[in-house]
């Protein structure tokens, strides 16, 4: 992609407004891009401001963080807040959903380099009716990260497990996906809606559980002891098992004990901005602390 020779007089956001422009193929100025006195940037859609929030991903073993998952924050008027599910369905019935989905992911690339300027993962999900686009709307994605020095092997696509209809079609976006360098994780693995033979199929970098499998764990003897051996499977496949959900001490000891080494969830560090995310060092002293806490 050319780089623009821009016009040193211009500000910092008329820069990136006209890089993104080139990069997106429609102009932000609709959807009013705008830099925070923090650095972050938010953008307005429709008349619903969107923000950009991350929650870490720790490593139980190295005690250091892999990564953030970006979430969408919504609101109306910047004041009411809504769900992203509302967000994305309210794009989809204005027929604005493509490019809903871009405005969000730039949003997120943007919002990630206030935390990882060269490393470090980023974990982002992918409405399942885009999937199959991986090859027109997929490129202009490439676009957005590549006109911020962000390579595609520190993207992590989250694709719902739950929600795959097509498994064939899911299948070929997940081969150009990783042809372009992704990695790709599956979602929300172990609902009601699973099916244990996606995790070969799909052959997935990361294998996220379902929230509810740590939560039900704590207080179903029985699911803690099937826990390791789920969590040996995943393994067998060379994906790595994400346990989220986790809100508890007693659901973090769980999670560690069944081999588990990659965790997330409200207990570790809730959805925050990136100016407000704990330094990388935090989860490594409390590690410490734990590991060096007498044996009961």
């Amino acid at each position: 992609m050319a780089i623009l020779k821009l016009d040193t007089q211009l500000s910092h956001v008329e820069q990136l407004r006209l890089q993104l422009k080139d990069a997106l193929l429609l102009d932000l100025d609709d959807y009013g891009l705008a830099e925070q006195s923090t650095g972050e940037f938010n953008s307005t859609f429709l008349g619903v401001q969107l923000n950009s929030a991350f929650q870490p991903i720790y490593d139980t073993v190295a005690g250091d963080l892999i990564g953030h998952e970006a979430l969408l924050r919504p609101s109306l008027g910047g004041e009411l807040p809504s769900t992203p599910g509302f967000a994305f369905t309210y794009a989809e019935q204005a027929g604005k959903l493509v490019q809903f989905d871009r405005v969000t992911r730039t949003l997120h690339v943007l919002n990630f380099k206030q935390i990882y300027a060269e490393n470090g993962l980023l974990f982002l999900n992918v409405h399942q009716d885009l999937l199959a686009s991986v090859n027109a709307h997929g490129k202009v994605f490439e676009r957005i990260l590549h006109a911020n020095s962000v390579p595609t092997h520190r993207v992590v696509i989250e694709i719902k497990e739950g929600l795959i209809a097509h498994e064939k079609q899911v299948g070929e976006a997940i081969e150009n996906y990783r042809d372009r360098g992704y990695l790709i994780a599956l979602d929300g693995f172990g609902s009601g809606k699973s099916h244990i033979d996606r995790l070969w199929k799909l052959a997935p970098n990361y294998v996220k559980l379902d929230l509810s499998i740590i939560q039900k764990a704590e207080h179903t003897p029985r699911l803690q002891k099937l826990l390791p051996g789920l969590i040996k499977m995943i393994k067998d496949i060379d994906a790595q098992p994400v346990v989220t959900g986790i809100e508890t001490q007693s659901q973090l000891d769980i999670a560690i004990e069944a081999g588990a080494n990659l965790v997330q969830g409200y207990f570790l560090a809730r959805p925050v901005t990136a100016k407000e995310l704990q330094p990388a060092g935090y989860f490594k002293k409390q590690s410490v602390k734990k590991q060096s806490a007498p044996a009961a």
